[in-house]
């Protein structure tokens, strides 16, 4: 029941009125209901049994599920037929093309089959199609006979290389697929797991290499594949080299310009790993190449990143000190609606935490207010990650609204649900730091004493952990704020600037 509200609820504006369209186009009575019912159901406000009474004055059940079930099939095939418009046209072309081809062949028509089997095979290489090319080439080979301009041995040598393209890329397929496969399970599960092992073993076991005859797309899955690799480790400098390294192979490669969707993945997962590395104009920069790419055309790609996009460039601007930047570049996407959620849930708690740091606690709280599913939900569609951190803002924006009756129960609601993941993911540091804001929250006088301070200093031993993540940093910087009687914003530049003059000498 759920899945046609879901799939609707991913509609843009632009998709919702050419829905429409599709609907009207296909209805050939007056009295369907179906344009109706996805008003309804766009709406999002009213169940099922008022739906029904809204469409048909009473409870006819049978018949709205039967509606349903219709629409729910339209939805299926206009979204089929937009993908197709939108990037199966070339694979559609050479199809026809090899279907038409093996008729003219069947009927002894080789010239006309011969030059549509050629036009066939530029088209799939130059878009490093390998299912397809594997078709024609079998094809020829299969018709060599009736062709004397063709030389079999050079037909059969271009079948073999396009055989090991094929499996090369079949085989990166199954990888990525396994390692997102334990990615999801730590992200969304909690569970813990050994990715930098993983990695390295699957890629010794298939002999996987970055070199320029891999396609555009193997080669954003290897980058994605490493870039996954620190998911828990959080060590973003160890990869940052192959990902520049990787990415000049790319741009010497013959289809960079014909695979534009894997060039702006790659693109920003360069960009966010130097973010995260804290070398925010050398992310900018990439993000700015990406932002060219996105536009390229006619906008193709742009509704798809638009929110990564805009989400790190906020994020490199407000630890950029830029922070009013920040907030205005991320406020128009919390209202709208996106497909990439994801996306949009970091957003929403990026925004929290921009508020808090400009000390705008009651704007972030409206936010927060907005996030009302539980922590079930929250860890099924973005993560245990993001949940945790949420939570950690919370208690913080608590304290700060002085909502002194909300502050202790998520004190205790938190340790009961994350300390034991917490202790299995070697993260233990993080109920230290709630213990640190126990005492603050309740003894506030105390944490500027010396006695504290150093048991924070101990405890943290912030001189050695210059790599750590900037919300992390953030979270310590609000603790370090009360102990010196200091602007939060204030201390958390100041700390991302030693970090990177500590990373800059480690390097």
């Amino acid at each position: 029941m759920t899945d046609l509200n879901n799939i609707i609820s991913t509609f843009t504006k632009e998709e919702q009125q050419k829905f429409i369209n599709y609907l009207q186009k296909k209805n050939k009575r007056t009295d369907t209901k179906n344009i109706d019912l996805f008003h309804y159901l766009l709406d999002n406000t009213l169940n099922s049994k008022a739906i029904c009474i809204k469409l048909y004055g009473t409870q006819k059940q049978a018949a709205y599920h039967a509606l349903r079930k219709r629409l729910y099939q339209s939805v299926i095939r206009f979204t089929a037929k937009q993908r197709l418009q939108d990037e199966g046209s070339i694979n559609m072309q050479i199809i026809e093309y090899i279907l038409a081809a093996k008729s003219f062949l069947q009927q002894k028509q080789v010239k006309v089959a011969c030059n549509l089997l050629q036009k066939a095979e530029i088209l799939a290489n130059k878009h490093a199609l390998f299912a397809l090319l594997n078709e024609i080439y079998h094809t020829q080979i299969q018709y060599a006979h009736t062709n004397p301009d063709l030389v079999l041995e050079n037909l059969l040598l271009k079948f073999k290389n396009n055989q090991l393209k094929l499996q090369q890329e079949d085989a990166l397929n199954i990888i990525y697929a396994k390692v997102r496969a334990a990615i999801n399970s730590a992200t969304y599960k909690g569970e813990v797991t050994d990715f930098e092992t993983i990695i390295k073993t699957i890629f010794k076991e298939q002999r996987i290499t970055v070199h320029h005859t891999l396609s555009f797309k193997s080669l954003y899955q290897i980058v994605k594949l490493a870039s996954d690799s620190v998911f828990v480790t959080k060590n973003y400098l160890k990869i940052e080299p192959f990902l520049i390294t990787t990415y000049k192979t790319i741009l010497n490669h013959n289809n960079q310009e014909k695979q534009i969707f894997y060039h702006i993945q790659i693109l920003y997962t360069i960009s966010d790993t130097l973010f995260r590395n804290k070398k925010f104009n050398e992310s900018l920069s990439y993000l700015k190449t990406m932002h060219s790419y996105m536009r390229l055309q006619q906008n193709k790609h742009y509704p798809t990143f638009t929110l990564k996009y805009h989400l790190l460039l906020a994020l490199n601007l407000n630890y950029n000190n830029k922070p009013l930047e920040a907030i205005q570049t991320l406020k128009p996407t919390v209202t709208k609606k996106y497909r990439d959620t994801e996306t949009w849930h970091d957003i929403q708690l990026s925004l929290i935490v921009f508020y808090f740091q400009q000390n705008m606690f009651k704007k972030a709280n409206n936010i927060l207010s907005s996030l009302f599913h539980t922590d079930s939900w929250y860890t099924e569609k973005v993560g245990k990650e993001w949940v945790i951190k949420k939570n950690l803002i919370e208690i913080l924006l608590h304290i700060e609204l002085k909502n002194t009756n909300l502050v202790e129960s998520r004190l205790i609601s938190f340790k009961r649900s994350y300390q034991a993941y917490l202790k299995n993911i070697n993260q233990t540091r993080v109920i230290t730091y709630l213990n640190f804001v126990s005492i603050y929250y309740k003894h506030p006088e105390s944490v500027t004493s010396a006695s504290y301070k150093n048991k924070v200093e101990q405890a943290f031993n912030w001189t050695e952990n210059y790599n750590d993540d900037i919300f992390v940093i953030s979270f310590y910087s609000w603790l370090k704020g009360k102990m010196t009687n200091t602007n939060v914003f204030t201390v958390t530049l100041n700390l991302i600037k030693q970090a990177q003059q500590k990373l800059s000498l480690n390097q």
